[in-house]
């Protein structure tokens, strides 16, 4: 799948910033008329802080029933050094290089990452849905910034987590009485459709069912420690 390049990725932590906050105004943080979701894709990175090395995996799932569709998985070298706030610098060229390899475009993209609820208002699955021009949404198990009520202890109840006023997410229980998850826009949706989102993905677990996906390959890719000879093949 081809993505836009908006920018170069050997930058300084300032020089990261400044990009953030310039993209900040390309966000879209609605949808694109009525979500129609058929085909989702998830994708998290792996990584030990001490080592150059990522791991990236992409899982792309049929709802509903939750068929697997297509995987894709790469290991890259770091490019950015682990800064707290501009994790998007350090994840996102493995993200776009497993992203390439993809031939289903899904039509939602799950980050395991932050969306707007970040201290810039402009975290992983904003960054990395304005490059793919897709539909993107943040999920999250713990917090970055905001604070929230605990939602109540059955399947969907959601409360609003809040920054200085302004609501940036949800803490939404996918599963009863397991504890809440976050849920951020990251472009091209609505809080409301990726908290629907991730309660559709959400089927019996508490971590939705393409990230649990995307998680067990990123692990498997990782433990194998060398990129996988061709897309999904490392993971049948």
């Amino acid at each position: 799948m081809e993505y836009r390049r908006l920018h170069g990725w050997d930058v300084t932590p300032q020089e990261a910033i400044r990009i953030q906050r310039d993209l900040r105004a390309r966000l879209v943080a609605r949808d694109d008329g009525q979500p129609d979701f058929h085909t989702i894709g998830a994708m998290d990175v792996s990584y030990d802080k001490r080592s150059p090395w990522l791991f990236a995996a992409i899982a792309v799932m049929r709802l509903p029933g939750f068929q697997l569709v297509e995987t894709a998985g790469v290991r890259a070298r770091a490019m950015f050094p682990y800064v707290p706030g501009l994790l998007s610098f350090r994840e996102s060229p493995a993200g776009l290089e497993a992203w390439e390899k993809l031939r289903t475009r899904p039509d939602c993209l799950i980050c395991d990452g932050h969306g707007i609820a970040h201290p810039r208002r402009f975290g992983f699955a904003c960054h990395f849905g304005l490059l793919v021009n897709l539909p993107t949404l943040g999920f999250a198990k713990s917090v970055l910034v905001g604070n929230f009520e605990s939602p109540g202890q059955t399947r969907g109840s959601v409360s609003d987590l809040v920054d200085a006023g302004e609501v940036i997410g949800a803490a939404v229980r996918t599963r009863e009485g397991a504890a809440p998850v976050f849920v951020s826009v990251g472009y091209r949706i609505s809080l409301a459709t990726a908290v629907s989102t991730i309660l559709a993905c959400a089927s019996g677990y508490r971590i939705p069912e393409p990230v649990r996906r995307a998680h067990a390959l990123v692990n498997r890719l990782r433990e194998a420690g060398t990129e996988p000879p061709s897309t999904g093949s490392l993971f049948e």
